[in-house]
């Protein structure tokens, strides 16, 4: 698919090919083509590429250069962990720029042969160590890099019956019980709940914006009703904090992709405000400011884990589940699944496809073959 920008410059371009008088329509097509293609390139070639301050030390670089790019503290914590066991597998005797693929594929087969990782761990370790060369060094790894790989063992997810979530609500209180019930009955991720903002819940339509969910995409999702009213008087609570803190000097909020330089007041502004907000203020250790960032995820993660235990469910679930139980019952309700994979948020249908395996299905209301043989 062609972007529009270059559709914009398309009859300037044939204006310019017809003059020559010579050429037809499918040549002038795929000479244009080749011609936008070149320039394409050519431009995202030439784009000033960030170079990390050659006088700080290589993890000082790394995390220059990962704030540059603005990701997210979590990833930037496992990066940087993965290119500290990178180096001290090699006893921390060489320096990245004097290694290259060969020495990454070894690392990589290592954590397959030796440490068993799953290919979800190999692929971060994989994505650290092509971003330290690509934007850290500049001197991108080679393509052909072939480690070990991990096997992929595709289970069927944990997936909750009505009753049993019923059990671990009737477990849970205050704001997990209500996180939790957010993330049953809209199918949101749990970081997705937890960095969600006030501007994002629209209560006239009973829908639930999620901004820059996995892989940078938007989507819309359930508000549901149930939890409506009961969400709206926590969202109160939350701005007569804000005022409080506002009242106090503070009130600011982070702010992502550089926002904050652009609207210099949207920090301070309630509707950016965390819905689920930490207990107290914090310093960022980014930008050294006192705020008060939404609240930790691993709070949700063992309130949940505790009540599935007191619920006397011996199933393996967590905060996850919810989502997974959610986009199971969907289905068994007759929702069309490629309408799931919008509200899950899911790039490929095949992802869908996986609750399919696990939703209850009727059998006794499919005719037997062989029934239907001597029915005729």
């Amino acid at each position: 698919m062609i972007s529009p920008y270059i559709w914009s410059d398309f009859p300037l371009i044939c204006i310019l090919v017809n003059k020559s008088g010579k050429s037809c329509p499918l040549i002038t097509f795929s000479f244009l083509l080749s011609i936008l293609s070149d320039i394409i390139t050519s431009i995202m070639d030439s784009k000033v590429k960030f170079i990390p301050n050659p006088n700080f030390k290589l993890m000082d670089q790394v995390h220059e250069t990962l704030r540059y790019h603005h990701y997210a503290r979590s990833t930037e914590k496992n990066y940087c962990q993965w290119i500290v066991r990178f180096l001290a597998f090699y006893d921390m005797k060489k320096h990245p720029r004097d290694m290259g693929a060969r020495e990454v594929e070894r690392f990589l087969s290592h954590l397959v042969t030796h440490g068993n990782v799953a290919v979800s761990t190999q692929k971060q370790a994989l994505n650290a160590l092509v971003f330290l060369y690509r934007d850290v060094l500049l001197t991108p790894l080679d393509q052909s890099i072939a480690p070990v790989r991990s096997k992929r063992k595709r289970q069927p997810p944990t997936v909750l019956t009505g009753d049993e979530v019923t059990l671990i609500f009737n477990q849970l209180r205050g704001t997990h019980l209500l996180m939790a019930q957010l993330i049953y009955g809209s199918g949101m991720r749990l970081m997705e709940s937890i960095r969600l903002r006030i501007q994002d819940v629209d209560f006239g339509q009973s829908n639930i914006f999620i901004r820059s969910g996995k892989g940078g995409k938007d989507r819309t999702t359930y508000l549901p009703r149930l939890i409506s009213e009961e969400l709206r008087q926590h969202i109160d609570s939350v701005k007569k904090l804000h005022r409080s803190d506002l009242d106090q000097g503070f009130g600011e909020v982070y702010l992502p992709n550089a926002l904050a330089k652009k609207y210099r007041n949207a920090a301070f502004e309630t509707s950016w405000q965390y819905v689920f907000p930490g207990r107290s203020r914090s310093c960022d250790p980014r930008s050294g400011k006192m705020r008060r960032h939404h609240v930790l995820q691993s709070g949700l993660q063992k309130a949940v884990k505790t009540a599935v235990k007191k619920a006397g469910i011996d199933k393996r679930a967590t905060v996850r589940t919810l989502r997974h139980s959610f986009a199971t019952h969907m289905l068994e309700n007759g929702v069309n699944i490629r309408v799931l994979q919008e509200l899950l948020g899911h790039a490929d249908v095949k992802t869908t496809e996986i609750y399919t395996h696990v939703m209850r299905k009727d059998i006794h209301a499919l005719q037997n073959p062989l029934d239907r043989l001597y029915d005729r």
